[in-house]
Parts: structure tokens; C-alpha cells; sequence
């Protein structure tokens, strides 16, 4: 089996060496590609291309099914039994899988199933690269140095068990994150987007938006620590719902250990969270922010099982209306808390209903508030409130009655979003965002721009 060995090929073979009493074999074709830049011109760029192949053997024991599983990267022929067989001898020195279930089978076989991976390149970035260098043009005459990268990566997975499940799906993901400073390094100001392709990433925009966010900067406030009036962005509602969302597993809930837990016992499930008329979801086939339709888990955890690996997902609302409507589960989850199966998917959708844009909000915006531009450095303070701190980043800026007056310092917050959403006053219009801080693992996010009246900054945050 050479390099270029088709990969339903490789799934078919490990199924064909296996042994045991079920498999479930993975395989992860990839390829990327990336810019980057600095002080506005281009410094690297190259396309790169791997492979991964993960097989799950089960094993029938008298006390139950145990699970094994290996993954490796860049398997050759004279790798492909050894990994079988190591995943075998995993799972017959296990003990039985709490999460065990019949593995998944009677679903369709994709038609594409026998078809290459998909491939990107250097070509993805034919129209962008121009503009981008059209941006650099006008930040140096603008006095500006522009920096960051883009990444665009292509992944095709294939499926197969032994229950006959053929699967595939091809996942486009393409981020952008670009950074202005000026030339005494003084003021900075950061702009991210996410993309399936990079044909709806316009350069010039982007550059236009960090100029007049520098142009804020040249006012320095200095403000203490306290309560603010605050407008979240949409890359910050994302960064704080995607932690949320990784947080919302019902077994947890149901077992006293998460701010879903019902004081008493059972989870918060069917409680208003917010007064506002928010909708939380994910949908594979939300239109650009598409994802696998089926569950693909190269390990079991807290969240998902591989046992579950195939098993078809369908449009879930996580919070409806404002009120608390699923809680994460796997099959063996869903059992042992009387819950709906409802698996975790790979993007996350807030409505509120809104048609302002943010910078409409600034402009409505009566007395005084503070307009962030990111989040980042989270971390979890309490589970049992979902107490989160972290620092604010690229820019907080002072807004009186509608009009940005300068930059002010950075803070330390601690907030939980559970909290966020039941004290939001106004949610924007939602919008494709990139998450500042987990964008480098959840990147297909949409979420409106959110008020809140009382954000908490706990402390003030210097050097950042």
C-alpha cells in the first residue's frame, strides 16, 4: 500500500484484517494550505498534506464490551495489520466500555464513498492574495503595518464498520485573522473571519475597520475595574457560547456537577434562561457554516462515544426562545438520563431576533458603555456556575451616547455566560463569526453582537 493509496481502500482492507467482534475504522485524508505576513508584506506561504487512520476494535466479553483504540498518522502497507491488531489486544486488555451500544448501522452509504479526497491549495487564495496586497498598499500610505496569516485546510474522513456503515464527509475550513499597528507599536487592533473558501473575505474591509479602530486608539482613557454597561461582539458571544456549549453535557447536569444541574437533582432543562427570545443550535447543514451529518468520535469522553460513530445528526435547538431545551447526550448518556439522543455537533448558531448591526448598537447606545473587540486566555473558575475569567484584548474602547470616544485600558473579567444570556438587554443581528480564542478548534460559529448592562471587570489588565 503505497502513499497514494485510496483511502476507502485502506478502510476496507482494516475491516477485512479484523478480527474482532466489531471495528469501526477512520480515516482522515487532510491537506492545507497558508499565508502569512508581516509589516505588510507576504513572508511565508506552502501547502501541506497528511493522513490519519483510527480503528476501534470491540470485543463481547462475558462481563460486557470493551472498546480499544490506536490511531497513527502516515500509514503504509506494512503498518495496516499492526495497527488492527494493536487496537484488538487494546480492547482484550480493557475492561467493559461504560458506553457501550450496538454499533450504529442501516444508514445509507455515501455515493462518494469510493471517490479521492478532496485537495486544497495554494489556489484557494487566487482572488484573495491581490486583494491582500492592495490592503498592503494602503496601510503603508495609511501608516499602518498590517500582520497575520490565513489558513485553509480540507479534510475528507471515511468511515466504515462492520456492520457495513460506508461513510464520507469533506469539511472546508478557512480562517483569517489579521492584526494593525501602528509604527511605534503603541496601538493595535485585531479583525478574524471564518471561511469555507475565502470568497467572501474582503481584505480591503477588514483593513478599513482596523484603521478606524487605531484611529480610536489615539484617545487614551484609563478607567478602573467595576461594572460596565459592555457590547459583545460577536467573536466574543461565540468565544463564551462555544465554552458554554462544551460545558451543557446532560450525565453531568443530571449528576449535580454543572450550572445545568437542578438544585434537588435533574437537570435545568425546561428553564428560562433569558428574557430575551434567544435560540441556540446547531444544524449540519446550516447554510455556510456546514458540517458532518453523522457523528464521527475518534475516542470515547464525557461528550461522545465510538460507539456512536455513524450515527446520523439532525438540526438541534440547545436553548429555544430563551428557554433551556437539550442538554448534550450519547446514546449511553441519553439512557442513563431519560434524555432525547442529542449528540454534539461542529458549529453553534445564536438568534435573538435582532437587525442591528453593531455598530448600529454603538450608535444607539445612550450614556456611557465600553465596546470590546476580543476575548482571550478563558479559563473555568467554577463549574458549578460556569464562572468564567479571562482578558479583554486588541482594543476596549469608551462609548458616550452613541460615539466612540478613545481606548481605554484592558481588563480582567469574570462572568459566566449562563449569566450573560439571562442578563442580555439587546441581542444584534447574527452574523458568521470567528471565535478569538477557540479558533483554532470550533471555527464554525454565527452569533449576534449582544448588550450586556452590568459586565463585570474585575480587575485592570496591563501590558496585554
Amino acid at each position: 500500500m503505497s502513499r497514494v493509496s485510496k483511502p476507502y481502500e485502506i478502510v476496507e482492507r482494516a475491516l477485512e484484517l479484523s478480527t474482532a467482534d466489531g471495528c469501526v475504522v477512520v480515516a482522515d485524508e487532510s491537506s492545507s494550505a497558508n499565508l502569512r505576513w508581516a509589516g505588510n508584506a507576504l513572508t511565508t506561504n506552502g501547502v501541506t498534506r497528511g493522513r490519519t487512520l483510527t480503528v476501534i476494535a470491540t470485543v463481547d466479553g462475558a462481563e460486557g464490551t470493551a472498546s480499544g483504540v490506536v490511531s497513527r498518522s502516515a500509514v503504509t502497507a506494512d503498518d495496516l495489520e499492526p495497527l488492527v491488531r494493536a487496537a484488538e489486544a487494546a480492547a482484550r486488555g480493557a475492561g467493559p466500555a461504560e458506553d457501550a451500544q450496538p454499533l450504529v448501522s442501516g444508514v445509507p452509504v455515501s455515493a462518494d464513498f469510493t471517490e479521492p479526497p478532496a485537495e486544497t491549495g495554494s489556489d484557494v487564495f487566487a482572488d484573495f492574495a491581490p486583494a491582500l496586497g492592495d490592503a498592503f498598499a494602503r496601510a503603508r500610505s495609511g501608516g499602518r503595518e498590517l500582520y497575520g496569516f490565513a489558513h485553509h485546510q480540507l479534510s475528507s474522513t471515511y468511515l466504515g464498520t462492520s456492520t457495513g456503515l460506508r461513510l464520507r464527509h469533506d469539511q472546508p475550513n478557512g480562517t483569517l485573522e489579521l492584526n494593525a499597528k501602528s509604527p511605534d507599536r503603541t496601538r493595535s487592533a485585531w479583525a478574524g473571519r471564518a471561511t469555507r473558501d475565502f470568497k467572501d473575505v474582503d481584505p480591503a474591509a477588514l483593513d478599513a475597520e482596523l484603521a478606524q479602530r487605531l484611529g480610536w486608539a489615539e484617545r487614551r482613557i484609563e478607567l478602573p475595574a467595576g461594572r460596565y454597561e459592555t457590547l459583545l461582539p460577536p467573536t466574543a458571544v461565540a468565544d463564551l457560547l462555544i465554552y458554554q456549549y462544551w460545558s451543557g453535557g446532560a450525565r453531568d447536569a443530571a449528576e449535580g456537577r454543572t450550572v445545568f444541574s437542578r438544585p434537588g437533582g435533574g437537570t435545568r432543562i425546561g428553564e428560562t434562561l433569558s428574557e430575551l427570545p434567544l435560540t441556540l443550535r446547531s444544524d449540519p447543514h446550516a447554510p455556510g457554516l456546514e458540517s458532518a451529518p453523522f457523528v464521527i468520535a475518534h475516542a470515547s469522553g464525557d461528550g461522545s462515544s465510538v460507539f456512536d460513530n455513524g450515527l446520523p445528526l439532525a438540526p438541534t435547538d440547545w436553548i429555544k426562545d430563551g428557554r433551556l431545551e437539550r442538554l448534550t447526550t450519547t446514546r449511553h448518556s441519553a439512557g442513563l438520563t431519560g434524555l432525547p439522543v442529542a449528540p454534539s455537533m461542529d458549529n453553534l448558531v445564536l438568534d435573538g431576533g435582532g437587525e442591528r448591526s453593531l455598530e448600529e448598537m454603538v450608535a444607539a447606545t445612550t450614556g456611557r458603555a465600553l465596546l470590546l473587540t476580543c476575548l482571550w486566555y478563558i479559563r473555568e473558575v467554577d463549574p458549578a456556575t460556569l464562572l468564567l475569567t479571562g482578558l479583554t484584548r486588541d482594543g476596549v474602547y469608551l462609548v458616550e451616547d452613541g460615539e466612540v470616544l478613545g481606548e481605554v485600558n484592558n481588563f480582567r473579567f469574570n462572568e459566566s455566560p449562563v449569566g450573560l444570556l439571562s442578563r442580555a438587554s439587546e441581542a444584534g443581528r447574527t452574523e458568521k463569526t470567528l471565535p478569538r480564542e477557540w479558533g483554532d478548534y470550533f471555527t464554525r460559529a454565527a452569533m449576534p453582537a449582544l448588550r450586556i448592562p452590568d459586565f463585570h471587570m474585575s480587575s485592570v489588565s496591563r501590558g496585554v
